[in-house]
C-alpha cells in the first residue's frame, strides 16, 4: 500500500478509509494527530486515464538540462521526472492560489508521491459535497458563480489556467466553493492551449449555474477576462462586468465555429464525467 511508508515514517497515524477513485489518483482520508486530512495517491502514468496530457505538459519547465534532456528521450528516468513535474504542478498550484486567496485545500507536503492536504468538510465535519451533488436557489447561483469567477479572475491573475474545471472538481460548505484537482493546470502564457482550456473552464461553469439562474448564460467573462488579460490590463482588484464587445463591430465565422465545437466537446467531456462518476458511486 501506497500509504504504508508515510505511516511507518510519522507523517500520518492512520488510515480511516478511501474516499474516491479518479482518473489520476486516488483520494484517501487519514488522520494526522488530531485532524483528519487527505492523502492524494497519484496514479501511475500508465494507469492514469488522463486525456491529451502532453497539451497540459506544454510549457512546463524542467528542474535543469539533465532532467530536460531525460524527459525529452523517455528513459525510465525522464518518465520518473515527468511524474515528478506533473505532482509538483499541483503543489505549486495549490500553494500560490492559497496566497492568492483563492479558495483552494491547504498542502502539507508531497512524499512519494502522495499529497497530503486539507480535508474540506461541511459545518457538520462530514466531507464537503461536490458542486454536480448540490442543488440551489438562483439567489445562490448567482452569489456562488460570482465568486467562482472572482476566483477564476485570481488564478488568470497568477498566470494560472485550471484546465479542467467543472461541477465535478468543485467542493462546496458553507463558505462557498473549493476549487480542487489541479494536476493539469497550465501556465496561461507558456501554453498555446490556454486561452481555450480557460473559456472552457468558463463555459464549464457557467452553464453548471445557468440550470439554476439561466440569465447567467448571457454573461462572457471568458472573453472579457482573456481580452483584459492579453492587454495586461487585468489585475485581482478589476471590476468585471460579464459583458463582452467585438472591436472589430464584424462576425467573426472562424470564431463562431470554435465556439461551437467547444460546446460540442465540453458536452462529450461532461457526459464522461457524469458516467465516471456514476460508476464510481455504484462501486
Amino acid at each position: 500500500m501506497r500509504l504504508q511508508p508515510l505511516i511507518e515514517e510519522g507523517f500520518i497515524d492512520a488510515v480511516i478509509g478511501r474516499l474516491m477513485s479518479g482518473k489520476e489518483a486516488d483520494i484517501f482520508i487519514v488522520r494526522c494527530g488530531d485532524e483528519s486530512r487527505c492523502a492524494k495517491v497519484y496514479k501511475d502514468a500508465k494507469k492514469r486515464s488522463f486525456k491529451k496530457a502532453a497539451q497540459y505538459q506544454e510549457g512546463r519547465k524542467a528542474r535543469n538540462s539533465r532532467q530536460a534532456r531525460a524527459m525529452q528521450k523517455r528513459s525510465n528516468y525522464g518518465r520518473q521526472q515527468q511524474e515528478e513535474v506533473w505532482q509538483n504542478a499541483e503543489i505549486d498550484a495549490l500553494s500560490r492560489l492559497h496566497y492568492a486567496n483563492v479558495r483552494v485545500p491547504k498542502t502539507y507536503g508531497c512524499v512519494d508521491g502522495v499529497l497530503l492536504m486539507e480535508l474540506v468538510t461541511d459545518e457538520d465535519g462530514d466531507v464537503a459535497p461536490r458542486l454536480g451533488d448540490v442543488t440551489m436557489s438562483a439567489e445562490q447561483a448567482v452569489e456562488d458563480y460570482e465568486l467562482m469567477v472572482h476566483y477564476i479572475k485570481l488564478m488568470l491573475c497568477e498566470g494560472i489556467v485550471h484546465g479542467d474545471l467543472s461541477e465535478f472538481n468543485v467542493l462546496v460548505n458553507d463558505e462557498g466553493p473549493v476549487i480542487i484537482d489541479l494536476p493539469q493546470a497550465v501556465d496561461a502564457a507558456a501554453n498555446n492551449n490556454a486561452q481555450a482550456m480557460f473559456t472552457r473552464d468558463v463555459n464549464t461553469i457557467r452553464r453548471y449555474y445557468s440550470q439554476f439562474a439561466p440569465a447567467l448564460m448571457q454573461t462572457q467573462y471568458a472573453k472579457e477576462m482573456w481580452a483584459l488579460y492579453e492587454e495586461g490590463e487585468l489585475t485581482p482588484t478589476t471590476v468585471l462586468t460579464g459583458t463582452f464587445e467585438d472591436n472589430h463591430g464584424t462576425t467573426d465565422v472562424e470564431a463562431m465555429l470554435q465556439d461551437i465545437e467547444a460546446v460540442i466537446e465540453e458536452e462529450r467531456e461532461r457526459q464522461e464525467m457524469i458516467q465516471a462518476y456514476t460508476s464510481e458511486a455504484i462501486d
